[in-house]
């Protein structure tokens, strides 16, 4: 790994992060909260990760096969937290307060179908880092304690993950300098649509432009940094969240229903929505990083059920971030 992939690595594990409540599986139902006491990950001495040089396209596992990073070249880096399917008989289930256990069916699959659709469109191959395992053994979308469950032979793992992603995201700064970083759920709620976490509750979603932007609010979100630093001026602050060329919009635009955006700007009262987890909270731009982070909650039917439904959202979602990339970032694919 990168020496300064490893001191990102301990420069971030050792920050006091909110733990969210994005990725909810299929049985969720209750709206995230912010929690008031997040916890602080306990790494390991060594952090490990991933070793370079790193080639892109190669799989790259953990000692125990339950972690992946395919390394890309593209900047985009697609997380799959929530659809693992191992679950070792050495490993106890979770047992915390408030552990959701609870799979994202499919996701692990949408996210490969993702990548392939991607590549397709742009020529460029997007970073991937997945979690084989299953939710009832860890979480990947929290923070360690949480995430593991206590079991300490899950730490180095847990290290491993977000070593990973550190090493996506240092490969990207240094190609391209800016990117973005999806983190891929699947929820089920009542309303079928995509849901977009920004780190932004559904009350102030709910705000008018005006009063979003008078305080500020796009600098608390996990796109800090494109709201301010888009190459498209117009479409700077709010706009990037439900304007014209945001990504619900483009999405909803292509027949898959998406909030926020122009066509559904936020959640109505009592209707629930996740805002975005510890991925989203640790690798997007809130805190100053080069790249910028979105969860997207995927509902299951015509997005996630079959393979054709999640062939055509992955084509979908390709088209849309290659006009995405281009109008905020400056970055266009080769076709």
């Amino acid at each position: 790994m990168h020496t300064s992939t490893r001191l990102a690595f301990l420069r971030f594990a050792t920050l006091v992060i909110i733990a969210g409540c994005g990725g909810g599986g299929e049985s969720a139902s209750t709206t995230p909260t912010t929690p008031t006491a997040p916890t602080t990950p306990v790494a390991p001495a060594t952090p490990v990760g991933p070793v370079g040089p790193l080639v892109v396209g190669q799989t790259y596992t953990d000692e125990n096969g339950w972690l992946e990073y395919v390394p890309g070249n593209a900047p985009l880096v697609i997380i799959a937290p929530h659809g693992g399917s191992l679950a070792p008989s050495a490993l106890p289930d979770r047992v915390c307060a408030g552990c959701v256990t609870v799979n994202d069916a499919n996701t692990q699959e949408l996210a490969r179908e993702i990548i392939s659709a991607f590549e397709r469109r742009t020529g460029t191959k997007a970073h991937l880092v997945v979690n084989r395992l299953s939710r009832r053994k860890f979480d990947a979308n929290r923070d360690m304690g949480e995430a593991t469950g206590g079991t300490i032979a899950l730490q180095k793992p847990w290290a491993w993950l977000h070593a990973a992603v550190d090493s996506a995201k240092d490969i990207t700064t240094k190609r391209h300098g800016r990117g973005l970083v999806i983190d891929l759920h699947g929820h089920a709620h009542a309303v079928a649509r995509l849901e977009l976490g920004y780190l932004l509750s559904e009350s102030e979603l709910r705000q008018s432009d005006a009063t979003l932007t008078a305080s500020s609010t796009m600098l608390r979100s996990s796109i800090a940094k494109l709201s301010t630093d888009s190459r498209s001026t117009t479409d700077r602050g709010v706009p990037m969240l439900r304007g014209p060329f945001s990504l619900g919009t483009l999405l909803a635009s292509a027949g898959f229903p998406s909030v926020p955006s122009a066509q559904d700007p936020a959640p109505k009262v009592g209707e629930e929505y996740f805002n975005g987890g510890f991925n989203t909270q640790r690798h997007g731009s809130v805190q100053g990083g080069a790249l910028d982070a979105i969860q997207i909650e995927c509902n299951f039917a015509g997005v996630r059920d079959a393979p054709n439904s999640r062939a055509a959202f992955a084509t979908a979602l390709a088209n849309a971030l290659a006009i995405y990339f281009e109008r905020h970032y400056g970055w266009k694919s080769s076709p």
